[in-house]
């Protein structure tokens, strides 16, 4: 399906990557359901005790509280889109819908490295200067940093939709599940070289920016780790275990995405490419909260207390009313 014509009355972009699977299909659009569901329970379960506990309130659990928000965002920003397209026999998407996905894709991405970033700092500064750590993480400057990764990440990612949504398309067929930027500058048939410019300019800003602080912490703690006591280390590997993690397993999955999008897959199985697709954006709104409730004692045991309370309180009133 050709059109010569602009973004700007371009009614639907066409999602090619969905398999013909019948049946199936309702089994898939229940499984996906329960994920969204589950991840939907797990993150807003842990915002809930991190804003009700004041003992909580203290600058790690506050990015955490930053971190499982933007899963929810995330989640939001494809899992109802698969839902409908899963039961949906014609796979198109209307491209306003289409690039507000975009936006909330990708300023998801930058938001989960940014916040990553700072929650390395702030381990950096908890375990490397813990007696400056009150002074220098002071819940203001928790504040700021929260609300300045936000809008740096919505910033940025609205630039690169300028640019997008003015560019001139000779095709709407993207070989995908939902909607990528970089597949929509392919369909150009104009002049893209400010598109890709600003696309290699932000790639690198989004990786660099937060790699830096990332690198210096995670440095400053191993030193600390091998020369410190035996209490310091496990107190260095207890608070960093589920960052380490949250960390390669999204730069994965972001490497996947961008390896599919840049690259010619025509020679890996459809089942492959649907997984790789899927990885960032179905495993990481799920496994944070996981591995940080499970990992964090204080955290857990916090959760633990209020799910019994909550349980114990809910019995009591079934009682009362039988």
């Amino acid at each position: 399906m050709m059109l010569n014509s602009t973004s700007s009355t371009l009614s639907h972009f066409v999602l090619g990557a969905y398999l013909h699977v019948g049946n199936l299909g309702y089994l898939y659009f229940v499984l996906t359901a329960l994920l969204y569901i589950v991840i939907v329970f797990v993150n807003t379960s842990l915002i809930v005790v991190i804003c009700m506990n004041r003992s909580l309130h203290e600058p790690m659990y506050m990015f955490l509280c930053s971190l499982f928000v933007n899963e929810l965002y995330g989640s939001s920003g494809l899992f109802p889109f698969l839902l409908t397209q899963i039961l949906s026999d014609i796979h198109t998407v209307s491209a306003s819908l289409c690039f507000l996905q975009i936006f909330c894709l990708y300023s998801y991405a930058n938001v989960q490295f940014s916040n990553l970033a700072i929650m390395s700092y702030d381990r950096y500064l908890a375990i490397c200067c813990p007696l400056q750590y009150n002074t220098r993480m002071t819940p203001k400057k928790v504040f700021l940093f929260i609300i300045v990764l936000w809008f740096y990440s919505c910033v940025k990612c609205l630039i690169t939709l300028s640019l997008n949504i003015h560019l001139k398309l000779c095709g709407n067929i993207m070989n995908s599940l939902y909607c990528h930027n970089y597949l929509i500058v392919k369909l150009s048939c104009s002049d893209t070289r400010v598109n890709n410019i600003y696309g290699l300019f932000t790639a690198a800003l989004s990786i660099l920016v937060p790699l830096f602080p990332i690198i210096f912490s995670y440095m400053k703690i191993l030193k600390i780790c091998f020369s410190g006591s035996k209490q310091t280390r496990q107190k260095a590997v207890s608070t960093c275990t589920p960052h380490i993690a949250s960390l390669i397993n999204f730069s994965f999955g972001c490497l996947f995405q961008i390896i599919q999008t840049r690259f010619d897959m025509t020679n890996v199985p459809n089942v492959i490419q649907i997984i790789l697709s899927l990885y960032f954006s179905l495993l990481q709104p799920l496994l944070n909260p996981i591995m940080y409730g499970l990992q964090m004692s204080k955290l857990r045991n916090t959760y633990k207390h209020l799910l019994c309370y909550t349980m114990l309180t809910a019995h009591r009133n079934t009682v009362q009313v039988q």
